[in-house]
Parts: structure tokens; sequence; C-alpha cells
């Protein structure tokens, strides 16, 4: 791909977002959400090979179907209210509408059955902005929308966390593991997101930091199964020393940055007198951390019969020195002693 196309995508993806973020108008949050969807495609379909042009398609077939729902609750509301402003959303039925077709944008169970498979068939950067970056318009815009449903959010919350923890097991492919990961956490943004906002942004920040931690590993090596992983030691020994302590903070085991956000919210939650939804949720943590075990174990841990492909070249390729990747690594492990300066940073 020509560099100024790139440049350009990157850019339209970058401004759609910002736009969205300061947006409080329904159409103009709905057709930033749409420039996203359309600059992300040709990035997806950048390499010529079937797999990542299915991909493609899969992701805008699911983005159409929730742009189309999100603006006919649109439609809906301004009917019903007489208003476009996105915190005076107050009917359940558009209400209920705009939040599914959120949910389907990004990829919250039930909603959730064509991420796997999209970020299957996608290179780990382009992998890495869907998770992440792609997530980041239709969560703040869910951020504003009232809570006229709160048993719809729980609902999603619960069935993501469970549904993210179990479709994690059996699977060989890192993206798809890593997929699964994207809507369990997002599970738990969307089960706080209507008692604390301000924590369900926290969780997302930390969620941005350790995916892209993660990513960026994954791809100094381009190791995009299990095999693959346990041999990535002998192109870069040092890096993955650390790389099974970035997956165990994905998964949130203490004392790691990923322990943050769980703690907080299993807090909140127990707060609210909602102990049935704290106790699964940490039974949905405690399923998905399985997996996660599971990465970090064959990354440290495992050599393959045949240590001959195991062995390290003569000549090993410096990898690339990633800025971004080194900061995000070091906040992924040790952001758990500055929890009350993180909390008092995102409230308001």
């Amino acid at each position: 791909m020509s560099p100024y196309v790139l440049a350009t995508l990157i850019s339209t993806l970058g401004l759609g977002t910002m736009i969205a973020l300061s947006s409080s108008h329904w159409l103009l949050a709905w057709m930033c959400l749409e420039i996203n969807t359309l600059a992300i495609i040709p990035l997806m379909a950048q390499h010529p090979h079937p797999r990542a042009v299915e991909s493609a398609t899969k992701y805008f077939i699911a983005q159409a179907a929730g742009a189309a729902t999100i603006l006919f609750a649109a439609l809906t509301n301004s009917w019903v209210s007489g208003s476009w402003h996105i915190p005076e959303m107050w009917h359940p039925l558009p209400c209920t509408m705009c939040i599914l077709g959120l949910a389907l944008k990004m990829g919250i169970a039930p909603l959730h059955s064509w991420m796997p498979e999209v970020m299957q068939g996608l290179s780990l950067k382009t992998a890495l902005i869907l998770a992440t970056w792609q997530k980041l318009a239709p969560f703040c815009i869910l951020l504003q929308v009232p809570p006229s449903n709160p048993a719809l959010l729980m609902a999603l919350g619960i069935t993501s966390i469970l549904v993210g923890g179990w479709g994690g097991f059996n699977q060989t492919q890192v993206r798809k593991v890593l997929a699964y990961s994207s809507i369990a956490h997002l599970g738990w943004m969307v089960l706080i997101l209507q008692f604390s906002p301000s924590l369900a942004l926290l969780s997302l920040f930390i969620y941005f930091i350790i995916t892209t931690a993660t990513f960026l590993l994954l791809d100094t090596s381009k190791a995009t199964n299990i095999n693959l992983l346990a041999t990535a030691w002998s192109k870069t020994p040092a890096l993955y020393a650390i790389a099974p302590l970035v997956l165990l903070s994905l998964g949130g085991l203490p004392p790691l940055t990923g322990f943050i956000p769980k703690w907080l919210i299993l807090k909140e939650l127990t707060e609210e007198s909602l102990f049935v939804a704290a106790t699964f949720a940490a039974l949905g943590a405690l399923i998905s951390l399985f997996f996660y075990l599971r990465l970090a174990y064959a990354v440290i841990l495992i050599i393959l019969p045949h240590t001959i492909i195991a062995i390290a070249p003569w000549r090993i390729k410096r990898p690339k020195v990633y800025l971004l990747g080194a900061i995000c690594v070091i906040l992924s492990l040790v952001l758990l002693p500055f929890t009350p300066l993180l909390t008092a940073l995102f409230s308001w």
C-alpha cells in the first residue's frame, strides 16, 4: 500500500474517532462511526489474501447492520422526543435498539460472533487497531446514552464475560484468543458502566495499554499460533522473558496492572449489593485466566521435540524497537501501586 494512502487512512481513523468523541448529535456521531468503518476496511484488505478479504467483508456486513440499527434508533428517538441530542434518549425502545447496535459494533456478546473470525484474518497490527482504537468511539457514545435499561447492560456484561472466557478454550490461534479476551474485557466495562462511568473509562484505558503491549510483543516474532509462540524465544529471548508477565496482566493476575479494573469493579458491584453479578464476573475472570496461563506456559516453559528449529539462528535480525511497545509493556506491569492516582485522574 502506498505510504500516502496509508497515512490518509490512519488520519481518517483518528479524525473520525475524535469527532465522534466530541459530538453529542446523533447524526454526526453516526457519520463518524461510518467514517471509521470505511477507513479501516482497506487496511484489512491490504494483503491480497482470500482470508483478509473475507474478514473485511464480514466486518463490513456486521458494521453495516450495527449502523442501520443505531440510525433507526436515533430516528425513532427523534420521532418520540423531538430531539437528536444523545443524552436525551430516555424512551426504552430507541435506547434498547441503540445499545444493541453499539454492542454489535463493538463485538459484545451475544452479538460477538463476527469478532474472532474477522480478527483471525488480519495482520497483527490491523488486529490491534480493531481490538483497541475501533472500540473507543462506540464506547464513548454508549457512555452518553442514559441507562434507561439497566437489566440489558447487566445481561450483556455478564454474557460477554462468560462467553469471552469459555470461547478462549481449545483455541490454538493467538488472534482468536485475543478476540475472546477483548469480548471478556468489554463485558467488564459494560457491567460497571451504569454504576461508575469513570471506572469503565479507567478499565478501557488499562485494557488499551495491556492489549497494545501484547500485540506489539507478538508482532516482533510474528507469532500467530501457540506452536510459533513456543519457539519465539529463540528470536527475541529478552523480550519473551517479559511476555508471560504481560499475558498474566491481561488476565488480571495480581500484583500486575490488569488486576486494577477487576478489583475495583468487583468492589463497586459488592457495594451496590449485586453479589450474583459479582460472583459471575469473578468466575468468568477465573475461566479467562486459564487460557492466559496456557499462552504464558507456551511462551516460557515449552520446547518443541524438534529442538533444531528452536536453536537461535547465527544471524539474528535486530527487531524493531517500538517506543510505544516499550512504554506499554512497562505500564502493563507496574501500575498497581498507582491505583489511587489513576482513580483520581479518571473520576469526575
